[in-house]
C-alpha cells in the first residue's frame, strides 16, 4: 500500500530487497507461469497506473508498458499467462500486451458492462479469461481453443459412476453467463471469437492437451462433497474410560493386539489397563465406546510401575511396547527398562540402568526376544532379553530416538530422532541404509527436540511420519516423500497421529484439542471433530490429546490419552458408519505437498 516492494528468503534474517514501485503506488505482483519474469502493476493516488517488468536481481524495471488511462479511484488489476501475454482491466476493457513488447497489443470491450477497473484472471491454460461486469457477474472471454473446449463441455454428459449413484445429464456450462445474457441460450451461442485472444492462440496447441479445471464435473462433484464437522456430542459415540488412581497426563497409550483392552502409561510411571467383559451388550469383548470397561487389577493390588531415575518422572521420557501374544510389556519412564507380564503385573526383570535412558521401544517382528531401544543420546541398541546381551549399537543420529519401526518386508528398522531425521537400518547387518532429514515447512519452526514419530503402513512399504509441522509419507527403503499434509498454523502443533488398522485412514490430534481424520494414501482431510464434541465444557482447564491410539480391527474407532489424565475412545454413530467421506480428486491432482484449508487441502509450492 505505501509502495514498497520488499523480498524475503526463507529465513528470519528480514527482507533482502527494499524498493520503490513505480510511481510509490499500490501494487501487486505476478511471475510469468514458468517463474522466470515478474512484473508489477499499480495505481498512485494521483490516478496514474504503472504496468512493469522487473529485473529481480537489481531491483530496477526492465520495461514500461504504455497505454494505460489515467483514473481518480480503483486500482487496476491484471495478470499474464503462456509465458508470452500481459492483460490488464482498464478504462470499462480489457488490455492486452505482448511480454516483449512494451506497445498496446490489443483491447476488447467484452460486449460492454465492464466496470473501470475489471479484475480478470486466466485458465491455467490461458485460453479462457474471467472478467468481472459492473452488476456483479463474470464474463468468460475465450479464444478459438475456449470455444471448442466450452462447447465440448457443454455437450458432455457425466460419467454417472463418478458422480452421484443417479445417471444425470450435464448442465449447460450457461452457469458462467453474465448476468445480462438471455436466459435460455448456451455459451457456445453467445460467445464469439475474441480477436485480443485468438492473437494468443498461437502456440500450437490442440484441445487434446487441454486439462481444463472449470469443468461441469468438478462444479457438481464440489457441490456434493463437504467436509464433516463434528462439534456436538450427540454428533459421535465417545466414552471417558473409568478411572479412581492419580490422574497424571496419558504419555503413551496403546491397544492390545487382540482388541480386548487398553494399555496407558502416566506421566507417574504408572500402567493402567482396562478390559472389556464379554456379556450380552458386547458378545465379543472387544473396546467399544458403548459399554464401559473395567479398571483391571490383579487380586494382589500391585501396580505395573516402571523404575524411576533421579530426575522427575514428568520430565522424563516414557516409552512401552507390547509383545504380540499381548502377554509382555516392555517399558521405561527415564529409569532402568522394566519387563512386566500382563497378566500378573509382575516385573519379570529390569535391564539398563540410565544414562542413557531408554527413549523408545519397539519388539523385533520375528523374534519377541530381540528389541531395538532408541536411547536419549541418540544411539539405538539392538538387545537381545534372553541372554541379556547389546547385539550391536546403531548411530546415526543428532538428537535422542523418538521413534522405530520394523517391516518384516523389507526386512529393515526405521529410526526417527528428535534431529528431524529419518534412518534406514538393515536388519540383517544392521548397517545404515539411507537417511533423510524432513522437509520442515517454510515459515514454520520446530521446537529443538519435537519428537518425529514412525510407522508403516499395512503394506509395509509406504512411511508414515509424525511432526509438530507435518505428516509425510515417504517411500522405505529409498525414503522418497510422496507426500506431505502441512495443517494451518491456526490448528496448532500436532501431537500424535497414526493410520487406522486397515491403513485407509490417519488419526491426527492437535494441541488446540481438534482431531482430523485424513484419507490415506491421499492425504486429504475428510473429517474433523472438534473438542466440544468430546470434552466437557471447562474453560478453567485446559485439556488436548497427547497420544492417538487405533483400534486393531475396527478401523473407524481410537483412542485418545489426554492431558488431564484421561483416556477417551471415539467411534462415529452407527447411521454414519465411519469419518466423513474423502473429498473428489480434482482434475490434474496428484501435489506432492498439501496443506490443511479448513474444507480441503491447498497445493504448496
Amino acid at each position: 500500500m505505501d509502495g514498497k516492494i520488499k523480498a524475503w528468503l526463507y529465513d528470519n534474517m528480514g527482507s533482502r530487497v527494499d524498493y520503490d514501485a513505480p510511481g510509490h503506488s499500490s501494487t501487486a505482483m505476478a511471475y510469468s507461469a514458468d517463474g522466470t519474469r515478474l512484473f508489477s502493476c499499480g495505481t498512485n493516488k494521483e490516478g496514474d497506473s504503472y504496468l512493469v517488468e522487473w529485473n529481480e536481481s537489481e531491483g530496477a524495471v526492465k520495461r514500461t508498458y504504455h497505454g494505460l488511462g489515467k483514473r481518480s479511484a480503483g486500482v487496476v488489476q491484471f495478470d499474464t499467462t503462456k509465458n508470452k501475454f500481459l492483460a490488464a482491466g482498464d478504462e470499462f476493457t480489457v488490455k492486452f500486451w505482448d511480454m516483449d513488447n512494451v506497445n498496446l497489443l490489443t483491447t476488447f470491450h467484452a460486449e460492454g458492462g465492464l466496470p473501470a477497473s475489471p479484475c480478470i484472471r486466466f485458465n491455467k491454460e490461458g485460453i479462457l479469461l474471467a472478467v468481472s461486469t459492473s452488476d456483479n457477474g463474470v464474463k468468460i472471454l475465450a479464444n478459438a481453443d475456449g470455444i471448442r473446449l466450452l462447447r465440448t463441455v457443454e455437450s458432455r454428459t457425466f460419467d454417472a459412476s463418478r458422480v452421484a449413484p443417479a445417471a444425470v445429464k450435464a448442465p449447460t456450462i450457461s452457469a458462467f453467463a453474465s448476468g445480462n445474457a438471455p436466459v435460455g441460450t448456451s455459451i457456445g451461442e453467445r460467445v464469439t471469437p475474441v480477436a485480443a485472444m485468438d492473437v494468443m492462440n498461437n502456440d500450437g496447441r490442440s484441445l487434446v492437451d487441454v486439462k481444463p479445471r472449470i469443468g461441469d464435473e468438478s462444479m457438481t462433484k464440489s457441490r456434493i462433497w463437504k467436509l464433516t464437522e463434528i462439534n456436538e456430542p450427540s454428533q459421535c459415540r465417545s466414552l471417558r474410560l473409568p478411572d479412581n488412581l492419580t490422574a497424571m497426563r496419558v504419555s503413551r497409550l496403546i491397544y492390545t493386539n487382540s482388541g480386548l483392552a487398553i494399555l496407558a502409561l502416566a506421566s507417574n510411571a504408572v500402567h493402567k489397563l482396562w478390559k472389556w467383559q464379554r456379556n450380552d451388550r458386547n458378545l465379543m469383548g472387544k473396546a467399544t465406546a458403548s459399554v464401559a470397561p473395567q479398571l483391571w487389577q490383579p487380586s494382589s493390588g500391585i501396580l505395573m510401575t516402571n523404575d524411576i531415575s533421579d530426575t522427575n518422572p514428568e520430565d522424563a521420557v516414557a516409552c512401552f511396547a507390547l509383545s504380540k501374544n499381548d502377554s509382555y510389556v516392555m517399558s521405561a519412564s527415564g529409569g532402568k527398562i522394566s519387563l512386566f507380564n500382563m497378566m500378573t503385573f509382575k516385573t519379570m526383570t529390569t535391564f539398563m540402568p540410565p544414562p542413557p535412558a531408554a527413549s523408545f521401544l519397539a519388539f523385533h517382528p520375528q523374534d519377541n526376544n530381540i528389541i531395538a531401544i532408541g536411547m536419549e543420546d541418540s544411539s539405538i541398541q539392538i538387545y537381545n532379553v534372553r541372554v541379556d546381551e547389546v547385539k550391536t549399537k546403531l548411530k546415526g543420529h543428532q538428537k535422542r530416538i523418538t521413534g522405530l519401526a520394523f517391516s518384516h518386508t523389507l526386512n529393515v528398522l526405521v529410526s526417527s530422532g528428535a534431529d528431524s531425521q529419518l534412518c534406514i537400518w538393515s536388519t540383517d547387518g544392521w548397517e545404515k541404509q539411507t537417511s533423510k532429514f524432513l522437509q520442515i515447512p517454510p515459515g514454520r519452526s520446530a521446537s529443538p527436540l519435537a519428537d518425529t514419530r514412525v510407522q508403516f503402513h499395512l503394506d509395509q512399504t509406504l512411511l508414515l511420519a509424525v511432526h509438530e509441522t507435518q505428516i509425510a509419507l515417504y517411500e522405505a527403503p529409498k525414503l522418497e516423500c510422496l507426500k506431505q499434509w502441512i495443517p494451518l498454523e491456526t490448528s496448532g502443533p500436532i501431537t500424535h497421529a497414526t493410520y487406522s488398522c486397515d491403513g485407509q485412514s490417519i488419526f491426527v490430534s492437535f494441541e488446540n484439542g481438534n482431531i482430523d481424520v485424513l484419507s490415506a494414501p491421499a492425504l486429504r482431510l475428510r473429517c474433523r471433530i472438534n473438542p466440544s464434541a468430546y470434552l466437557p465444557p471447562n474453560p478453567s482447564l485446559r485439556v488436548y490429546p497427547l497420544v492417538i491410539a487405533a483400534h486393531p480391527s475396527d478401523p473407524n474407532q481410537f483412542a485418545l490419552g489426554l492431558t488431564d489424565g484421561g483416556v477417551q475412545i471415539l467411534e462415529p454413530l452407527d447411521s454414519e458408519g465411519k469419518w466423513g467421506t474423502s473429498p473428489p480428486v480434482e482434475n490434474g491432482a496428484g501435489p506432492s505437498s498439501t496443506a490443511d484449508a479448513t474444507a480441503s487441502e491447498q497445493p504448496q509450492r
